[in-house]
């Protein structure tokens, strides 16, 4: 599995929703833990659908919860 440039904000979001565990978003968006793990992590990016959802457990936008890097930022 090739790692993601998409970087995310998962684990802050988590920590801002009263410490929400990993296992607790798992099961709020019907994935397991280690998947949650993986995403947060940046070794895998989610689905379209699962970003939504992810974006929706947290009621922030998409773009608050993932990013992808123009190579001119990660120039900087």
């Amino acid at each position: 599995m090739k790692p993601t440039r998409v970087v995310n904000a998962i684990r802050s979001l988590r920590f801002a929703h009263g410490e929400m565990t990993q296992a607790e978003l798992a099961r709020r968006i019907g994935v397991t833990r280690q998947t949650v793990i993986a995403i947060e992590q940046g070794r895998y990016s989610p689905s379209l659908e699962l970003a939504f959802q992810i974006a929706g457990v947290f009621g922030t936008p998409l773009t608050d919860v993932f990013q992808y890097p123009s190579d001119q930022e990660e120039a900087l």
